[in-house]
């Protein structure tokens, strides 16, 4: 058994607190938020069950972790309501929205320019 395997395999959780897997090796009855949500299911207030643990050299802690939440305790995902919808497409058009020009740019404006790409460069728009 390597190393890196053996500090991350607590299932017990006497170590971390929750029962602790290596990457990929979960027990069958867990899922990760993403998991759920693929299977049209949230975790519906329920605690973490398990997380799955791997050395990640970008991190200060030198690992990465997911929670893991039973899928037996899971709930469908809440259908999108009509208002839910509407609000969702306001904020999508408040971010295609130009401050300056005031105009729809057709896609989300970059927040590095704050302006359409006409507004942000108007000089290289009209040699073209």
């Amino acid at each position: 058994m390597s190393t890196a395997f053996s500090k991350c395999y607590d299932p017990s959780g006497t170590r971390f607190g929750v029962p602790t897997f290596p990457w990929r090796f979960a027990p069958h009855g867990y899922a990760t938020r993403r998991q759920l949500r693929d299977r049209g299911l949230r975790p519906g207030g329920q605690p973490i069950a398990a997380q799955v643990m791997r050395r990640h050299r970008g991190r200060k802690s030198g690992v990465q972790v997911a929670y893991l939440y039973r899928l037996d305790r899971a709930r469908p995902v809440r259908p999108m309501t009509s208002r839910k919808w509407g609000a969702l497409a306001l904020a999508m058009l408040a971010r295609r929205t130009c401050p300056q020009c005031q105009l729809d740019a057709g896609y989300v404006i970059p927040t590095s320019l704050g302006t359409c790409v006409s507004c942000a460069y108007p000089e290289e728009q009209r040699a073209a």
